[in-house]
């Protein structure tokens, strides 16, 4: 019996249109690009808050798997040939239905685009409220059935921190900006990010460090044994583009902070 998502099924239109830009990913030890994430804007390239504060509890369901779909069909156009690139795409746990019914227009996406299902990481924010473990631990479980990767995002900023590694490990913890932020001059945040640095290494968990905005920030996060990368630093985010990036080191002109 095929499961149906009602609310992917019946949930009202979504009333508007958006796009995606696309911030790179450092491997500093590979010393190239390992992949992009794909973020919400508006079609003229307005910020993410613009289209968010559009969702509504009846269209969250359309709006989460148009999400993926638009990732992955731009993602095929801008990727180069070949490419051994990763995508990393948001989604909502509370927006999934059923993983397996909510599942098949990504893999109808990828099949359609031929986009490798291996190269796609869906990462979920920490600051959403999770309802449901045992719903989240299931969508985790549907997604690396086919092969994708998964993430949590904002990693120390949200609602269960460690715990959340307690009931299931991810591929990969993006390391929350507000831990980041002036990290080279505060003792107290070198311990914090050591610890968690320990505990993902000890789990076989991927640190990747996010908002990374100055040299200095980068060096210590390098310091310690962190190899992949992401924020101002190295590129801002680019509007249906891949923005070219500037591998530390690259001589920089002051950047304004703003999202």
């Amino acid at each position: 019996m095929t499961v149906v998502c009602p609310g992917c099924q019946d949930g009202e239109p979504l009333g508007f249109n958006f796009s995606m830009a696309f911030q790179p990913i450092y491997d500093v030890h590979r010393e190239r690009v390992w992949g992009y994430e794909a973020l919400v804007r508006g079609l003229a390239g307005e910020s993410s808050c613009t289209i968010l504060s559009r969702l509504t509890p009846a269209n969250k369901y359309r709006f989460d798997q148009a999400c993926r779909q638009k990732a992955i069909e731009l993602a095929s156009r801008l990727y180069p040939k070949g490419h051994d690139l990763h995508l990393s795409i948001n989604f909502m746990p509370n927006a999934v239905y059923e993983p397996a019914a909510c599942l098949r227009a990504t893999l109808s996406a990828a099949r359609k685009y031929q986009f490798p299902k291996r190269g796609v990481m869906f990462e979920f924010t920490e600051n959403e409220e999770i309802a449901d473990t045992a719903h989240l631990i299931g969508i985790i479980k549907e997604y690396r059935k086919h092969g994708f990767m998964t993430a949590i995002d904002d990693f120390g900023a949200g609602y269960a921190g460690l715990g959340l590694l307690v009931d299931f490990q991810p591929d990969l913890i993006k390391i929350d900006m507000k831990l980041i932020r002036g990290i080279d001059s505060c003792a107290a945040r070198q311990v914090i990010l050591a610890g968690i640095i320990t505990i993902a290494r000890s789990l076989n968990i991927t640190i990747l460090a996010e908002g990374i905005e100055t040299e200095a920030e980068f060096l210590v996060l390098k310091a310690g044994g962190i190899s992949l990368f992401q924020g101002f630093y190295f590129a801002r985010p680019a509007f249906e583009a891949l923005p070219p990036i500037l591998a530390p080191g690259t001589a920089r002109i002051a950047r304004c902070s703003a999202a």
